[in-house]
């Protein structure tokens, strides 16, 4: 385990949560990799016909950015508010993949950006589907 992961299964002890830790795991490596993706995705598209892309790359790496971010924080984790950000940020994984999937035959930055908002998609559903279960 990492030393992430052993400060987070503390914290939600301490919390009074219990939440799958590998889940939360894979679910922070996903949203980092994603940001990632999609800031080197927006500085890489140039171009007038690039703009949406650029726009989508850069507001999806914040949201990933945030969701991860708030994530950490169990103490003031509100379940309800994590739930709708979790759809909020997939909702922008969605719309980033399907664009940059428009322009991934050009592009390889955007067909592995798109690769990455889809794995940040399914490991957001994976944990709000575990946090209904829990609700």
């Amino acid at each position: 385990m990492s030393m992430m992961s052993d400060m987070m299964s503390t914290s939600m002890k301490d919390a009074g949560m219990t939440m799958d830790m590998s889940m939360m795991q894979r679910m922070m490596e996903a949203m980092s990799a994603c940001e990632q993706a999609c800031t080197m995705c927006a500085a890489m598209d140039t171009g007038e016909d690039m703009a949406k892309c650029m726009n989508l790359c850069m507001t999806t790496a914040d949201m990933t950015n945030t969701m991860m971010r708030a994530m950490m924080r169990p103490m003031g984790m509100e379940p309800m508010a994590m739930m709708a950000m979790l759809e909020a940020t997939m909702a922008m994984c969605k719309a980033c993949a399907m664009e940059c999937d428009m322009h991934a035959d050009m592009h390889e930055h955007c067909r592995m950006c798109a690769q990455a908002c889809r794995e940040a998609m399914d490991a957001c559903d994976a944990m709000l589907a575990s946090m209904r279960s829990m609700a």
